[in-house]
């Protein structure tokens, strides 16, 4: 069956962010070892499944893994590995993610900006207390410290951090990703950083939902997602849309564009219609119809068959069919001599 994360923390399978930190923080406090001398074992041993625990649920991805495929599919991996290689977590559709559990001291000090809660002032009685003997209080975060005490901690933890610049990366979509929507998985190498200053390499996939009708230069953000540096922190990691050249579309705005060829003999022979097959970037067959005197100028517009309008999901843009007039040789020799 394995470890029950929601269990440990004693919250829902649907709790939220808010409700996993007000748990981990209330139980950390309770289970620090710091704080049960007479129980040291026990509860350093409670301690790191609760902050395994929040570590895990507080992770999307992790949480979303773990949900699907529980405790050892996410630690052990869907797949086998190479003898003496690391333990990733391979789906079925092949994506592949290594857990590299963090140090509960670390999660401790990065939720509460100190890495005690007796703050390096020793034990009293069975418990933590301050220089100036006052106890744990308790609010709707469990237990936290007086008002007075352990004041240093907090005015360091409150010292504002510098934010690393941005990592920005080009992300290539064609035109028919752009058309219909798709999933990208990008994966990305980085450093984490513990409260004992040490930094140790991770590799995470990073899921992005690329929505109908996104245009070039649209960025998407993943905050903190870069290396992270002591009393620094992470850069957000940006993706950017670009797009593709396509073999017979352009992109216009919301609308599509595209050049269709056709013989000087057949414009001028048009006096009724002149009908044509042209493939839609989601793979329909689409009669084009012209009743109209074909000349360099003439520009046939058909509505709602350009790109979805992203703001507006049900509405597109326009199809717009130039022409391309091609001359017959002799024709074209003469043009070139006159020229």
């Amino acid at each position: 069956m394995g470890l029950d994360y929601y269990e440990i923390l004693e919250v829902e399978k649907n709790a939220t962010e808010e409700e996993l930190k007000k748990a981990y923080r209330k139980l950390a406090m309770k289970w620090h070892p710091d704080k049960n001398p007479s129980n040291n074992k026990d509860a350093e041993t409670k301690f790191k499944l609760i902050s395994e625990a929040y570590e895990v649920l507080s992770d999307p991805q992790k949480r979303a893994i773990y949900d699907q495929y529980g405790e050892s599919g996410l630690k052990n991996g869907m797949a086998p590995t190479d003898e003496g290689a690391a333990s990733y977590f391979q789906t079925p559709d092949g994506r592949r993610f290594r857990f590299n559990p963090r140090s509960a001291n670390g999660i401790f000090a990065e939720a509460f900006g100190f890495s005690s809660p007796c703050g390096g002032m020793g034990m009293r009685g069975g418990g933590c207390r301050g220089m100036r003997g006052r106890s744990w209080v308790s609010s709707a975060f469990g237990d936290i410290f007086g008002q007075d005490m352990f004041a240093e901690s907090r005015q360091a933890s409150q010292v504002p951090r510098r934010k690393a610049p941005p990592i920005e990366n080009k992300l290539p979509c064609s035109l028919e990703e752009l058309y219909k929507g798709t999933t990208k998985k990008m994966k990305i190498s980085r450093e984490i950083a513990y409260a004992s200053g040490k930094t140790l390499p991770a590799e995470e996939i990073l899921t992005i939902e690329i929505q109908p009708g996104w245009k070039k230069g649209t960025k998407i953000t993943f905050p903190e997602k870069g290396n992270e540096q002591p009393n620094v922190t992470a850069a957000d990691i940006v993706f950017i849309i670009d797009e593709k050249p396509h073999s017979v579309f352009t992109r216009e705005g919301n609308d599509l564009v595209v050049t269709h060829k056709i013989s000087l003999a057949e414009s001028e022979s048009l006096t009724r219609s002149y009908t044509f097959q042209l493939t839609t970037l989601d793979g329909r067959d689409l009669t084009i119809t012209i009743h109209n005197l074909i000349d360099p100028t003439y520009e046939e517009v058909v509505a709602g068959e350009g790109m979805p309008i992203s703001k507006k999901p049900s509405q597109k843009g326009n199809l717009r069919i130039k022409f391309n007039i091609t001359f017959p040789s002799m024709v074209q020799a003469e043009t070139e001599s006159q020229n």
